[in-house]
């Protein structure tokens, strides 16, 4: 049985009780999930759920939205990749945030926060990454510009929780893997890559590879699958195929 998707065990109870009632739509508990989402930042916790009620209360009330706490949001997804929580969260930013920058923007703030706008698109430029795997490009993007720094700075220990999420995707999916692409995947190399591979992530370093002990998601199965398609269904398929439309 899955994990339901609002569930968040190091959740409040007071956010609790507002997430539970009435009051996740009152415009008054903006303050409340700010302050949640800057103690998420600070505590390593992650309550996707909450971080989507506060978006949708500034969708309805622009006037309260906060630049700060929504890259933070985003930030915050980006630490439970491969899931769909950064393109969720991305989904209720207004559509002009999401536009590329142009001189008409930028001279006219009313047309779209520049700032903001080119925040979640560098954002977006990682959440990419990620996507398709390229973890290389993935920390030279990240180190190639001084803002993504700024994004980062209120979420403790980013770059480590990474590294952790970017391994456990690793273990899902190989048995064996070269020690210089697995370095450049965790951004990590000598003592400081021997140390997480092995205290961190349990492997074992054999030379040049890097092995991943055996576990249900990256243990090879073979499959078979039967199709039980009876005769006449095909007759009739076929049937079908010549048939003139009325």
């Amino acid at each position: 049985m899955g994990v339901p998707f609002d569930h968040a065990p190091e959740r409040p109870e007071h956010i609790d009780a507002i997430l539970n009632g009435l009051d996740r739509y009152n415009p008054e508990t903006t303050g409340v999930f700010q302050d949640y989402v800057m103690q998420q930042c600070e505590n390593q916790t992650y309550d996707c759920y909450a971080n989507l009620a506060l978006l949708k209360l500034y969708q309805f009330n622009p006037h309260l939205t906060r630049d700060e706490t929504i890259t933070n949001i985003l930030v915050k997804s980006l630490t439970v990749f491969p899931g769909a929580d950064f393109s969720l969260c991305l989904s209720l930013l207004p559509p002009h945030i999401l536009s590329p920058l142009n001189s008409t923007s930028a001279a006219n703030p009313a047309a779209g926060d520049p700032a903001l706008s080119e925040a979640v698109q560098k954002l977006n430029v990682l959440n990419n990454l990620l996507g398709s795997a390229d973890y290389a490009g993935f920390w030279a993007t990240l180190d190639s510009d001084d803002l993504y720094a700024d994004l980062i700075a209120d979420v403790a220990n980013f770059e480590e929780i990474m590294c952790v999420r970017i391994a456990v995707t690793v273990s899902q999916a190989v048995r064996e893997i070269e020690r210089s692409i697995l370095e450049a995947w965790l951004n990590k190399r000598g003592q400081e890559f021997e140390q997480f591979v092995t205290g961190v992530c349990g492997w074992a370093v054999d030379g040049n590879v890097v092995k991943v002990p055996l576990n249900k998601e990256n243990e090879a199965k073979g499959t078979v699958v039967r199709e039980n398609v009876k005769f006449d269904q095909f007759s009739r398929l076929i049937k079908r195929a010549y048939e003139q439309p009325a």
